[in-house]
């Protein structure tokens, strides 16, 4: 075996991938991915007995959410980029250990003089080091809601909002998964917590986002082209987009949203760029003929690459936390701007976008617009106009078995509505299903971090018709997943009490069979049916 990775959806016959990745990764960048993690427990192991002050670590901070950042799935694939961020990784935690005086796992003291003595501890410290199953199913668990939740936190601090708790329990959790003495009931009220903190992530990077681009809005967004060289931007990083709107603007470039980009098209501030001129294509994962169509440059602000081939290589540009070899990696300087005039100079060179659909698509129901039109919706509910709701957030992925989400959504009853966020929502938001009384029966709140609005939104409703547990609401949870931004959204409503909550298209491979019942037994986590059977089910 040359490598072990099961964090995502796909995990190569449902247990894990063992040769290369089902994302493409190789066994060198796997490999190196898990000693990234290990050289950042390392971190957390002395600031958690060191008693260090977070506040006063700085960049260190930093540094810590983008190396978790860093491994989510289809981020980076770049293994001299982690090579380099392993050892950054290893100066700032001896530079730690040199003030701290205590005993230390290994994570905290190993060495590597050379890529050589990296690439052989890297195959040691990896997810099968942990030899209980249990024990390192909820490991594992825990290490992947940091992971989601670090992303959203890293968005966060980009446009200047951070919160020291985050980084408190992420050391707190990351030394956990170190400590040989804790049991699996200790693990469990862990990984509980880790959603508590996923929950403060997700309200953190909502108020970020809201402050500096105003709270989004029901909007309809052009999916079709027009005739200027463009550049597509794609991932989840909305400073990215303004300063790649700022520097593109006058220049006869148009910039289109990708995939999960798709909900900046919602927000005020960004509606009144004139460059800005819609969404391009679908879900990630068909971004190799649709990047193709595209003509020109694509940016990557986070994860979601699919590793490109032949001359589309030399189109993609990443920043942040994604990196790609061939790729050309854009810097961040001291204050936080890039430059991206070698991606508009490129855009200028290349032909217009070829057109592959027309219309528009709707979306916008965050919160506060949700919020705006409360008094309709309630009525709608008490009228019967209403029967139920259904959160279909998470993610979309490349399986067949993915077309169930297509149909459920087809063979909802009329009298039932959509709340989506994330990347899932491709799989219908494209569909003609209507409304009720002027409300879409798909309400789209945004990017998967948005969800946090879906859990406001449920517990608004909660207070709004005075019921005791958010469970009697006329909600049902069927989600789709895939990658760990995914996971902390499932562990964030697992901590705010919601139970019932349909998993698909498969269960995580990393869930051991107790660990699995522990989840379903606690909190009522199911796996998904055929349509009929489940629309029946939830209905009831």
């Amino acid at each position: 075996m040359s490598m072990f990775c099961y964090q995502c959806q796909e995990a190569a016959k449902g247990t894990g991938c063992d040769v290369i990745g089902v994302c493409g990764k190789d066994e060198e960048v796997s490999n190196l991915q898990d000693l990234l993690i290990y050289s950042t427990k390392g971190i957390a192991d002395i600031v958690v007995k060191g008693g260090l002050d977070i506040a006063s670590l700085g960049k260190t901070n930093e540094i810590v959410l983008d190396s978790l950042f860093k491994t989510i799935t289809n981020a980076n694939f770049d293994p001299e980029a982690i090579r380099a961020q392993i050892r950054q990784n290893l100066e700032i935690r001896d530079d730690l250990r040199n003030v701290v005086e205590a005993e230390f796992h290994d994570a905290a003291t190993f060495t590597v003089s050379t890529d050589a003595s990296m690439d052989a501890k890297a195959v040691s410290v990896g997810v099968l080091a942990t030899e209980n199953e249990d024990v390192r199913s909820l490991r594992e668990l825990i290490t992947y809601g940091l992971k989601g939740y670090a992303a959203y936190a890293q968005h966060a601090l980009n446009l200047g909002k951070e919160d020291t708790d985050l980084y408190a329990f992420t050391y707190e959790a990351l030394a956990a998964t170190l400590d040989d003495a804790l049991t699996a009931d200790d693990l469990v009220a862990l990984t509980i917590k880790t959603g508590e903190y996923g929950v403060k992530a997700m309200a953190l990077l909502d108020a970020a986002n809201t402050t500096a681009y105003g709270n989004p809005e029901l909007s309809k967004v052009n999916i079709g082209v027009r005739n200027n060289p463009a550049i597509l931007i794609s991932g989840h990083d909305l400073n990215d987009m303004e300063m790649l709107l700022e520097q593109t603007k006058g220049t006869g470039v148009d910039v289109y949203t990708h995939s999960e980009m798709l909900p900046a098209n919602y927000y005020p501030k960004f509606k009144a760029y004139e460059n800005l001129v819609g969404n391009y294509g679908n879900a990630w994962w068909k971004q190799k003929e649709e990047f193709a169509s595209f003509n020109g440059p694509i940016l990557f602000t986070t994860n979601c690459i699919v590793p490109p081939k032949g001359e589309t290589v030399k189109r993609i540009f990443t920043t942040g936390a994604a990196g790609f070899p061939g790729s050309t990696h854009i810097q961040a300087d001291e204050n936080g701007q890039k430059d991206f005039s070698q991606i508009i100079e490129m855009a200028k060179t290349l032909p217009s976008p070829t057109e592959i659909e027309t219309g528009e698509i709707v979306g916008g129901f965050a919160h506060a617009q949700v919020f705006a039109l409360a008094d309709k919706v309630v009525d709608a509910v008490k009228s019967g106009a209403i029967k139920k709701f259904f959160v279909m957030a998470g993610c979309d992925g490349r399986m067949k078995d993915r077309d169930y989400y297509t149909e459920f959504a087809k063979e909802l009853p009329k009298d039932t509505v959509i709340l989506t966020a994330g990347c899932a929502k491709y799989r219908y938001n494209k569909l003609p299903l209507g409304d009720i009384g002027g409300i879409p029966r798909v309400l789209d709140a945004g990017q998967c971090n948005d969800s946090y609005s879906l859990a406001v939104i449920a517990l608004k409703l909660k207070e709004i018709f005075e019921l005791n547990d958010i469970n009697e609401l006329p909600i049902a949870y069927n989600i789709a997943w895939y990658e760990q931004k995914a996971v902390i959204v499932l562990l964030a409503l697992l901590s705010l009490g919601v139970k019932n909550i349909h998993l698909g298209p498969t269960l995580p491979a990393f869930l051991s069979p107790n660990v699995a019942k522990v989840l379903i037994d606690t909190f009522g986590i199911a796996g998904i049916g055929t349509v009929d059977e489940d629309i029946k089910l939830f209905m009831a």
